[in-house]
């Protein structure tokens, strides 16, 4: 159903916005302080197309960014066994009270009854959009994809669809 797609938008995305708005203040790349959540979704796994488990999902956008991309860490666990954790960046974007978001995280795998994705290296990316309420609750649909990349012989992916809520830590 997918590939790498949302990582190279994660990073495509994030580097117009880097040379608009932080580049011409000179921090590039520069540290700063951003809205802290603390995420919680369930969804659907697809695997082959074809629908394969739960997953619940947990993750935390820190406070801290380098330029537009903001520092995230996640770990899941599926119906059947299987785990992930990783770290990685979100770029987002929002217009009125919605929010736009794509990330990218390379992460570990354990295969517990689940998908053998071929090696325990797996990266995640996806995409996410909803409703962000002026308290800086938000709840939103998204799609991520998992795979290795290539850097196994096997490189079956493994999708999953989800509802989010986060609420903001700051």
């Amino acid at each position: 159903m997918a590939d790498g797609t949302f990582a190279v938008l994660t990073l495509a995305l994030g580097l117009l916005d880097m040379g608009s708005n932080y580049c011409p203040t000179g921090s590039c790349l520069g540290p700063n302080e951003v809205d802290s959540r603390m995420s919680f979704s369930l969804g659907e796994t697809y695997f082959q197309d074809d629908p394969f488990g739960t997953e619940f999902y947990v993750r935390r956008d820190t406070s801290l960014a380098y330029g537009p991309f903001q520092v995230i860490y996640g770990l899941s666990l599926t119906d059947d066994n299987d785990g992930w954790i990783g770290v990685g960046q979100s770029w987002d974007t929002t217009f009125g009270a919605g929010y736009l978001e794509f990330h990218a995280m390379p992460g570990l795998y354990v295969q517990g009854n689940g998908v053998d994705l071929g090696g325990p290296i797996e990266f995640r990316s996806g995409v996410e959009l909803g409703y962000e309420a002026r308290n800086g609750m938000r709840i939103g649909l998204g799609y991520d994809h998992r795979s290795n990349a290539g850097i196994y012989d096997s490189n079956m992916g493994l999708e999953t669809v989800h509802l989010r809520v986060s609420i903001p830590t700051n």
